[in-house]
């Protein structure tokens, strides 16, 4: 299996996104699939590169990424050094991000025997579900969709009422990173943009355009992203497949760091099912 680390796409916002591919080098075009981490997420944390070589064992190219400007760097891709850079983050940087990685494998001459840019499939974890469910309702590339603890909705999870008011007075507002302690901002430039951009960055609209397969995992024992959200998806999208994980938590119980070359058994579960899901 060939894993490639640490490679600069070139971000539309002036930031290199850090990308790892994985996948067995065998000259055979394979379903490519691309990973979005979450809130205050990166593309190394826990089991996901254990994850990533699962996929990659199955015959499939994959993908996963750190957001350009979700706090980390090129030298340091897991802590976050770069909080200006986290304050400074949307949800239109992230799409502009996703479609930037989209753009560069499907151009990517070094990869053309090994990736089927024919097959683009999409994972998004938490905030990064809502991502990966708007990219896939806009551009026609995206095969198929999988929603994996997803959020519903992102309105919701704004600031309102006094907080809102204080924000807009202060420039900024914080919350803490409960790994690394760290106090990390966001800048009320992320309210303007959502405003701004409301109607694309409506979740529950993008799920209700869906033309494409459209797979929804979510753990009942989910204190994160509750699990009414996951329902939410599938009733707006009723052609979705929903498929809940007992007893899995946000994240299919795994933890940061994830000193182990095998999967939890909830995560071992998600897998194969998206795995019988994209070869469908």
């Amino acid at each position: 299996m060939k894993h490639i680390t640490n490679t600069l796409i070139p971000g539309t916002h002036n930031k290199p996104i850090v990308t790892d591919i994985f996948f067995t080098e065998n000259n055979t075009p394979k379903p490519i699939v691309i990973f979005c981490h979450g809130y205050k997420g990166f593309k190394d944390w826990g089991a996901w590169n254990v994850m990533a070589e699962h996929f990659a064992n199955a015959g499939f190219f994959f993908i996963k990424f750190n957001f350009s400007h979700n706090g980390g760097t090129v030298d340091q891709p897991i802590d976050f050094p770069d909080l200006d850079a986290f304050g400074a983050n949307n949800y239109s940087i992230e799409l502009d991000d996703l479609k930037d990685v989209i753009d560069w494998v499907t151009v990517n001459n070094s990869f053309k025997t090994e990736a089927d840019i024919q097959n683009i499939n999409l994972v998004g974890h938490s905030r990064g579900g809502g991502i990966v469910t708007i990219k896939a309702e806009e551009d026609p590339r995206i095969t198929r969709l999988i929603s994996l603890a997803g959020v519903s909705d992102y309105a919701s999870r704004m600031s309102s009422g006094d907080a809102l008011e204080l924000w807009k007075t202060n420039g900024v507002e914080y919350v803490v990173n409960g790994r690394t302690k760290q106090d990390m901002p966001h800048y009320y430039q992320f309210f303007e943009d959502f405003k701004a951009n409301e109607d694309r960055l409506t979740i529950k609209r993008a799920a209700q355009h869906l033309k494409i397969p459209h797979l929804i995992i979510h753990g009942d024992a989910d204190t994160s992203v509750r699990i009414e959200e996951a329902y939410n998806l599938h009733e707006w999208n009723p052609n979705s497949e929903l498929k809940i994980i007992k007893g899995a938590n946000h994240v299919f119980e795994t933890v940061h760091p994830w000193e182990k070359d095998t999967l939890s058994q909830e995560l071992q579960e998600v897998i194969e099912g998206i795995i019988t899901f994209l070869n469908k």
